[in-house]
């Protein structure tokens, strides 16, 4: 029943107005810490600056801890509480906030991304106690609230803590992903995220096209002609040095993609389109996971309500991004978008640019024959009775990034999430076989970690 209650609990990272929600998300998953036993904080991460100039109290981070033994392992679980935005009108099925079983299924916004796993993780240490067994390695938790709108304020606590609360870790384990099919996986990379804002204003406010249009040189024709300047139809990034950055794909590689066990058909009937960019599974997953790419995202100022209105817009802002992979440098790729000097200045146009990028986000890339995954494979062995897929994830997990940079500890993603549970999506979900088998599986890890030390020099 815990799932259903903290799945009832509307912790909306990205509404203020649920700020209160979300403090009480994080007071409840301090307070089962503590009925567990767990040396618990919480930890005050400062204000967070809104818009209007206004500043908010941050949700405070968790941390836990369970053993101290110096001659064992140390793990690190990090996990969030917080969640996307949903309500019914959005096309759910049945209540966000309402944890709901259906044929197996566990509905519910968070349920899968992040509280499920965070659970599992939880359950885990709850059966060694249950058992009356002493648990194989000491474990903290490090639970925070506000992943889902950018983890303000926690860099800096984790820096903060390099020295203390890290000083003792070994690894750092992340179950804030999804399995790429039905065969469990364990994810070793991530790409990162450079987003930009393009505006482009003109005249002093929005101007009528049959008085004005042909008089007057356009933003928004402008704005299209910058974009057209990033991506061609085909998927090939037109920016000069974006590709020539990308490492090639190594032999080994291929051979890993091949073996990954995934369903184009299945992929294409899951997003409901007929084509895509490429028709092999190594090249798909490798476009997917391990090449950049540019994203159109939107246009602001544009006209896009229903109906027509017949206007020419002052200012128009574009949102694209760049999904990085390793090898590429967040403050190069700044440089290399530079579209003022590369195409702005080629339309010798009156307007003005301005070009900002508001997320620089780093890739991250695993060793995948560090003892932390070889533990990761047996525990799958263990309790799946089958060999995991070794997976990269094509979106931005900045966190473990953060934690590779500050901590120089060995990170490992394992998921437990399902590949069709739907997070950020209508009728997330997360299903019993997952989360039970999850738990059994986080378990069985914590047992493998702990023989890692027999084998060290």
């Amino acid at each position: 029943y815990i799932l259903l209650e903290w799945v009832a609990i509307e912790s909306d990272s990205s509404n203020v107005l649920k700020r209160p929600d979300l403090h009480h998300m994080m007071e409840k998953a301090a307070q089962k810490l503590r009925l567990m036993g767990g040396m618990v904080e919480l930890v005050d991460i400062g204000q967070q600056e809104l818009p209007d100039g206004q500043t908010l109290a941050l949700p405070k981070v968790v941390t836990a801890q369970f053993g101290s033994d110096p001659n064992k392992r140390t793990v690190c679980i990090y996990g969030h509480v917080d969640v996307q935005p949903a309500k019914m009108d959005d096309g759910w099925a049945t209540d966000p906030y309402n944890l709901t079983d259906i044929n197996g299924n566990l509905y519910g916004r968070g349920a899968s991304d992040n509280k499920a796993p965070v659970l599992a993780w939880i359950h885990a240490v709850e059966a060694y106690q249950a058992l009356h067994m002493e648990l194989p390695v000491n474990v903290k938790f490090i639970i925070e609230g506000m992943e889902e709108t950018g983890s303000n304020g926690l860099e800096d606590m984790i820096v903060a803590q390099r020295d203390i609360f890290f000083s003792d870790v070994d690894y750092i384990i992340i179950s804030d992903c999804g399995w790429l099919s039905r065969r469990p996986a364990l994810t070793y990379g991530t790409r990162g995220n450079c987003y930009f804002f393009a505006e482009i204003e003109g005249p002093k406010q929005d101007l009528h096209s049959g008085v004005y249009g042909g008089t007057v040189i356009e933003p928004m024709t402008d704005l299209i002609g910058i974009l057209d300047t990033l991506i061609d139809p085909n998927g090939k990034i037109l920016i000069p040095g974006i590709r020539e950055a990308v490492a090639p794909l190594s032999d080994e590689e291929w051979k890993m993609y091949q073996d990954i066990q995934f369903d184009l058909e299945n992929y294409k009937n899951k997003i409901g389109v007929d084509q895509l960019m490429y028709n092999s599974k190594v090249d798909l997953l490798a476009h997917m996971w391990r090449y950049p790419t540019v994203s159109i995202h939107g246009i602001q100022g544009a006209f896009s309500d229903h109906g027509t209105k017949t206007v020419i817009p002052a200012k128009v802002v574009a949102k694209f991004s760049i999904r990085q992979v390793p090898n590429m440098d967040p403050a190069v790729v700044k440089k290399q978008v530079n579209v003022k000097n590369r195409t702005f200045l080629s339309l010798k146009s009156p307007n003005k640019l301005k070009v900002t990028m508001v997320i620089g986000a780093k890739p991250w890339l695993a060793d995948t024959q560090d003892p932390v995954f070889e533990a990761g494979k047996a525990a799958i062995k263990r309790v799946f009775n089958v060999d995991p897929d070794l997976i990269r994830e094509g979106a931005t997990i900045p966190i473990a990034r953060t934690f590779q940079d500050v901590t120089g500890k060995s990170i490992i993603m394992m998921p437990i999430g399902g590949f069709d549970d739907g997070l950020h999506s209508q009728n997330e979900k997360m299903s019993r076989y997952n989360y039970i088998e999850g738990t059994k599986y986080f378990i069985a890890y914590l047992h493998e970690v702990s023989l890692i030390k027999k084998t060290s020099v």
